[in-house]
């Protein structure tokens, strides 16, 4: 199970920059884990960070207004590069529930339907928008997101619907991944294989993968 997401509200910290891969969410020298946990302290680590290790005041969620934010409002093709699931996995440990951008990647975009993470379709108008009144606000800005309503709002007179498939709010608003949804059928799955679901029930095969030195 993973952490439903319902409706949040949160700070927003503004990325304004297109085409950020997965190589700059979470770097290759960090994914040496076989857990799931570990990564949100490299997220963004080589924009985070300068080559001494000290912080880089000037990378955008280093100032003030983003710290403690847990809504993320990016630029066009978010999550490009490499399938990697470890970016979601830094961005969901560092407190990201949701992220806004024009367009994302495919598979980055199923991965955040797949750990509790939110991705929210807008134009490229309304993301702009945002970014605009997160700069004039001088401060912290906040964005409530409802799954239910599909909507976005910011209190202050911004509201914009988004859009995703049935399927995979079904999954973010009961906190399951693919796994669990299909264990939702278990019952089903299992009349089927027994034949007791008023169809055929599995057929067997006698395809047999030949030895070494069986022949053809």
């Amino acid at each position: 199970m993973i952490e439903a997401f319902v409706r949040h509200t949160g700070a927003v910290a503004a990325l304004p920059r297109a085409d950020v891969d997965t190589d700059q969410i979470i770097p290759k020298q960090f994914l040496k884990r076989v857990e799931r946990t570990g990564f949100g302290p490299a997220l963004f680590y080589d924009w985070r960070f300068r080559p001494d290790g000290s912080v880089n005041s000037g990378f955008e969620l280093n100032r003030p207004e983003a710290q403690g934010a847990t809504v993320l409002v990016a630029g066009a093709n978010f999550g490009c590069g490499s399938s990697r699931e470890h970016a979601v996995w830094a961005l969901r440990e560092y407190g990201f529930r949701a992220i806004l951008a024009p367009s994302f990647a495919d598979i980055f975009y199923a991965n955040c339907c797949q750990n509790g993470v939110l991705p929210v379709r807008l134009s490229s108008q309304e993301i702009a928008e945002l970014l605009r009144r997160h700069a004039a606000a001088g401060g912290v800005y906040r964005l409530s997101i409802d799954l239910v309503e599909q909507r976005v709002e910011d209190g202050a007179g911004f509201a914009a619907p988004f859009a995703i498939d049935a399927y995979r709010r079904e999954m973010l608003l009961h906190g399951l991944d693919e796994i669990g949804r299909t264990l939702l059928e278990e019952d089903r799955i299992a009349a089927f294989e027994r034949g007791t679901d008023g169809r055929t029930s599995v057929p067997r095969s006698d395809f047999r993968v030949p030895r070494l030195g069986e022949g053809s």
